[in-house]
């Protein structure tokens, strides 16, 4: 994890832009009406059962997630902090900005920006080096304990899907583009977006794993 005092107005920029994007562009999928990623389905789940706003589920999610890190002995950042609270305010104001396309072509180009903004949204705030976002903590709190990558990622995700869909959240044929494409996508953005540290040993995002934490 990237010093604080390394270069913070930079560093300070990068979450800040990153995160306003990964929120919109949430938003922008939600829009599309053809699907969510898996957290965001499991986010409109919890909405539809307790009422609060998408943007309201997804703080309230990340503040919860955070409380498992102690167990596994992560530890959060600047930027997990932000995270977890700046994503949801910005997927309430998406919603409100952006309509829903008329044509079907126009929601699937909703998709296509949407998953091209959460890659760039994460590689400027995991680039950035101060921490990666509460649902990424936890997949590698986990790895760290011993479980692969691919079972826990697998397991998380599957897992949230299940329960987003059975509590009333939108699975579609975006889902399934967000899985397919986001991978390769942040992992052409995180090398690029990368703040690399100035010769004090630092790395910036280590251990943070590069797939997003949707939303956050």
């Amino acid at each position: 994890m990237a010093r604080l005092d390394d270069r913070p107005g930079q560093r300070s920029l990068r979450v800040a832009v990153g995160l306003a994007l990964y929120g919109l562009s949430q938003a922008v999928l939600v829009q599309a009406h053809l699907g969510t990623d898996p957290w965001t389905v499991f986010g409109q789940g919890v909405a539809r059962a307790t009422g609060l706003t998408l943007g309201e589920t997804t703080v309230a999610i990340s503040l919860a997630l955070l409380v498992l890190w102690i167990p596994l002995r992560q530890r959060p950042g600047l930027g997990t902090a932000a995270n977890a609270l700046m994503v949801g305010p910005f997927v309430d104001l998406g919603i409100a900005w952006f309509p829903t396309p008329g044509s079907l072509a126009g929601r699937v180009a909703y998709v296509a920006v949407a998953v091209t903004g959460v890659a760039v949204a994460t590689g400027l705030y995991v680039g950035a080096g101060w921490g990666p976002g509460p649902r990424d903590g936890l997949m590698t709190g986990l790895v760290r304990r011993g479980i692969p990558l691919i079972a826990a990622r697998a397991g998380i995700e599957v897992t949230v899907l299940t329960v987003g869909w059975l509590l009333g959240g939108t699975v579609g044929i975006a889902t399934v583009a967000f899985a397919v494409g986001i991978g390769p996508l942040v992992g052409y953005t995180l090398p690029k977006l990368t703040l690399p540290a100035s010769g004090n040993g630092d790395d910036g995002p280590r251990g943070a794993h590069p797939a997003p934490d949707t939303p956050g």
